[in-house]
């Protein structure tokens, strides 16, 4: 069994020598030899770097998901004049330039459970002056007419299934779009250790990586339910983080008790998002004309492949 090459040693599996003392002597055997084989490898590396002086800094990119994408044709770049024209006159442009402010509507779905009132009012601190809407037995459609006739600016509508959270409705009013996401990772603030209560005022928003013509349209949809006028004072932030088209929301404070290094505490709720499809116009499955919607087997074809 005892091999004098060792590389032949470090080959050999464990697992089918049958006698457990032979095993176990083999196994201390090959991890003693791998961190001497790693140790050498460190110092071989050490050799060359100072052989190459400067250019061994120069650190290599890891390859990942995110760095290796698919390039999109309706990435934005920094500076488009097209795409500044378009969002000056969209449908959140008074909102998100100050000359209007967001009334936002929150429900759910027909008999909410504890979870889902839960959820609900989390909501409700994280977008300041939002109002919860008892759905009853209202269709999206009725409660859509009643609350763009008093005003209101956005409805969300939260779905459950058998007590589970799964779905996110945005509707903006009066004329649309209507976004529909896939609602994962719910944690409420009891389930975030250490985690702070919010002040009632309007937190700043931060997107991140929004970097598509879709994805800058979405991102500018969810900013204009917090509108363009955040309370600096009460140091609140609102982050929508996308990554691989899944938008991670995140809510937190900052503290400035070192003014060079300050620190954050996390605020409930959080959870992840990830878009199904974006129709023009208010709720309407059956004749709404859809302006992107997510089909798997035509549209996700590769791993690198993202749309946000």
């Amino acid at each position: 069994m005892a091999s004098s090459n060792p590389s032949s040693l470090v080959k050999m599996r464990v697992s089918e020598i049958p006698n457990k003392i032979k095993r176990s002597e083999l196994y201390a055997k090959q991890k003693k030899l791998k961190a001497k084989m790693k140790k050498q490898k460190r110092k071989r590396s050490k050799i060359e770097a100072e052989a190459l002086g400067e250019e061994s800094k120069k650190k290599k990119m890891v390859k990942t998901q995110d760095n290796t994408k698919e390039k999109d044709e309706t990435l934005v770049i920094e500076g488009d004049e097209e795409v500044k024209g378009e969002e000056e006159m969209d449908e959140f442009s008074e909102i998100l330039s100050g000359k209007k402010s967001p009334r936002v509507i929150v429900t759910s779905s027909y008999k909410p459970s504890k979870i889902m009132y839960e959820f609900i009012v989390e909501v409700l601190r994280v977008i300041p002056g939002s109002v919860y809407y008892k759905r009853k037995n209202f269709e999206i459609k009725k409660i859509v007419t009643e609350i763009t006739e008093k005003g209101f600016t956005d409805l969300i509508i939260v779905n459950e299934d058998s007590k589970n959270l799964n779905a996110l409705t945005h509707i903006h009013l009066p004329y649309g779009p209507t976004a529909y996401y896939k609602l994962t990772s719910v944690k409420l603030s009891k389930d975030i250790p250490h985690c702070g209560q919010p002040i009632n005022v309007r937190p700043e928003v931060i997107l991140n990586q929004f970097s598509t013509r879709l994805g800058q349209r979405v991102g500018r949809m969810l900013s204009a339910l917090f509108g363009s006028k955040p309370d600096f004072r009460g140091r609140r932030v609102a982050t929508f983080h996308n990554q691989r088209d899944f938008i991670f929301f995140r809510h937190h404070r900052y503290i400035f008790d070192d003014p060079d290094h300050p620190r954050l505490q996390q605020l409930g709720p959080s959870f992840t998002l990830k878009l199904r499809w974006l129709q023009k116009g208010t709720f309407d499955t059956k004749q709404g004309e859809y302006e992107w919607i997510h089909k798997r087997r035509e549209m996700d074809t590769s791993r690198k492949r993202f749309f946000l």
